[in-house]
């Protein structure tokens, strides 16, 4: 029985010790929070002072004014006429009532005459009461400091907020009983870059509110000696509140979110020169919805496990960004050097033909790389004079013209034609580029041909009909001379070959030769008046000892390779041609 009254009376103690303390508390927190109050409303405090200071001076703007009004009284009786006007006379009534009024109370204000001793008595008494109260004042203030310290030992400093939750002056019970709260209700909710939002639901997660002194230890952390500085700093507190929640559960809610899904993933496009039309401009980044998942789910744990409910992916830097913006120096650098090639202009004259290359083409040669820094594409260059060899190189193209005949024939293959120099004309257009030349020109070429057109040998020109067995010769464009001819023969393999070539010079009286034998002598030896080759060991000559010419002879006494021709239609030929002088063979 005494054992029972005995801890009865010690639950009773306990129970008062904690009114006590919780008394103790309310009376401390409530004069902190006067403090407090006070401070913010030091602002108003001093809008008052203000205001008192205009009422001063408007009372001493009115005693001016009453000041004016006895000069007025005065002027009046100085000047007996005005004293007439009825007006005037109630004027000077006024003034002189309020002067009287004034005169008795100054009267009465009147302090007798007092003695040094007296004076000095009263100076000593204002400063023992104002030292006295000065030391009050100070207990006041130190009581008031150790009593804040104290209290913050246990509550957290005003201006607190935790994970975007204003707690100032709670204690750690208070801040967790609020936060399991909120815990039944708890929803992320995840904005996404166009300003949607999903949601991840507590429930969904099995979320629940765990136990811990991670609030404990935060108050711990606060100097309680510190709080005055807490009238006027904020501290926003980011925290592990103690969350536990199903980790499986939360990946599926994760994979099922529509900013995840494999479609919805658009790359991001860096700020970068592009070219107008006319110069290179910074191009603005565009901002994808590429996911950086490694961060995306990161920062979705992080925001439950600190119990924030608002996940900006944006802000938080859940997406891939751009690496440059158009606010990046670098990216304006690089439109500067780019444009820096744009100047140039080089137009190729190609017969009726023009090939140009200026600020349209050459952008399409400058480069940025992944750094920024600014490649110029000489390999494209040399990609461009390629294509002009392609385009206008001619030897050993299939070519149609009208034979002298009339009839529309196609000759292909020979020496004769257009060779672009694609080497020389790279090293050229590059360099022309890069001084910013502008200039119209022909390519640089190994070899040349006498037009760009169609015909590329002109007008003046051998043609060797080497079906019909017959030679013509135009001269500006007109048949001169035309006779039958003996070619190779095909049987023993010397057919002449097809094809467009040029003479590569002209003799008079010479020997033409076959193979030489082992005993120093030749196979044969045939001489000739009149010498034209055109393909190496192939040429025009006279053939004296052929006995016809045309039709089907070259098959039985074709020559090895040339084309032999009558005396006189050689004469003629070799009157009419010189080295250079195209000769086209054609079937």
């Amino acid at each position: 029985m005494d054992k029972k009254i005995k801890k009865e009376q010690m639950v009773s103690d306990s129970v008062s010790d904690k009114n006590i303390d919780s008394d103790a508390d309310k009376i401390m927190e409530e004069t902190l929070k006067e403090i407090f109050d006070e401070v913010n409303n030091s602002d108003e405090d001093q809008k008052d002072d203000s205001n008192k200071a205009v009422e001063k001076m408007d009372k001493k703007d009115n005693k001016n004014d009453k000041t004016e009004e006895c000069q007025k009284v005065s002027e009046v009786k100085e000047n007996p006429e005005g004293t007439k006007n009825s007006k005037n006379k109630k004027v000077v009534k006024k003034v002189e009532e309020e002067k009287s009024e004034e005169k008795d109370i100054a009267t009465a204000e009147e302090i007798p005459q007092q003695t040094d001793e007296e004076i000095q008595e009263k100076k000593k008494k204002r400063n023992k009461i104002l030292g006295w109260t000065l030391g009050v004042a100070a207990a006041v203030i130190v009581a008031v400091y150790f009593g804040g310290a104290y209290y913050f030992s246990s509550h957290f400093y005003f201006n607190t907020s935790i994970n975007g939750t204003d707690f100032s002056t709670k204690t750690a019970d208070e801040v967790e009983k609020y936060m399991i709260g909120q815990v039944d209700n708890y929803v992320l909710s995840i904005k996404k870059i166009d300003n949607s939002v999903e949601m991840i639901n507590g429930d969904d997660i099995e979320l629940e509110y765990q136990k811990s002194d991670e609030l404990q230890k935060l108050i711990k952390k606060q100097n309680a000696f510190l709080w005055p500085k807490s009238l006027w700093d904020k501290s926003n507190i980011r925290a592990n509140v103690g969350v536990e929640f199903n980790k499986d559960k939360l990946q599926e809610q994760i994979n099922a979110l529509e900013c995840v899904k494999e479609e919805n993933q658009v790359a991001p496009v860096d700020a970068h020169p592009e070219f107008d039309g006319n110069e290179f401009v910074v191009k603005e980044e565009e901002y994808g919805s590429q996911l950086d998942r490694k961060v995306f789910d990161k920062k979705i744990v992080n925001f439950i496990e600190k119990f924030e409910d608002d996940l900006e992916l944006q802000k938080e830097k859940c997406y891939v960004m751009p690496s440059y913006t158009k606010e990046d120096e670098i990216v304006a650098k690089a439109c500067d050097t780019m444009n820096n090639y744009l100047p140039a202009s080089i137009t190729y004259v190609l017969g009726d033909n023009q090939e140009v290359v200026d600020k349209t083409l050459i952008s399409q040669w400058v480069t940025t790389d992944e750094n920024m820094q600014v490649t110029f594409h000489s390999e494209q260059i040399a990609e461009f004079v390629k294509g002009l060899a392609g385009k206008y190189n001619t030897r050993g193209t299939q070519r149609s013209f009208v034979s002298g005949n009339g009839n529309k024939v196609s000759v292909k293959g020979g020496s004769y034609g257009w060779v672009l120099d694609q080497k020389a004309e790279t090293e050229y257009l590059e360099n022309a580029i890069a001084s910013g030349t502008v200039e119209n020109r022909e390519p640089v070429f190994k070899q040349k041909a006498a037009s760009h057109g169609s015909v590329d040998w002109g007008n003046t020109f051998v043609e060797i009909d080497l079906t019909n067995q017959h030679l013509y010769l135009f001269v500006n464009g007109s048949v001169v001379v035309s006779g039958p001819v003996v070619t190779g023969k095909p049987s023993a393999g010397n057919a002449t070959p097809q094809g467009v070539y040029s003479i590569s010079y002209c003799q008079r009286n010479a020997v033409l030769r076959g193979p030489k034998q082992p005993d120093g002598k030749y196979k044969w030896e045939s001489p000739v008046s009149f010498w034209m080759p055109f393909n190496g060991g192939i040429g025009l000559h006279d053939a004296n000892w052929q006995s016809s010419f045309g039709g089907n002879r070259y098959l039985t006494h074709g020559s090895h390779g040339c084309v032999n021709l009558q005396y006189s239609v050689a004469e003629k030929v070799f009157a009419n041609v010189h080295a250079g002088t195209p000769v086209v063979c054609h079937y």
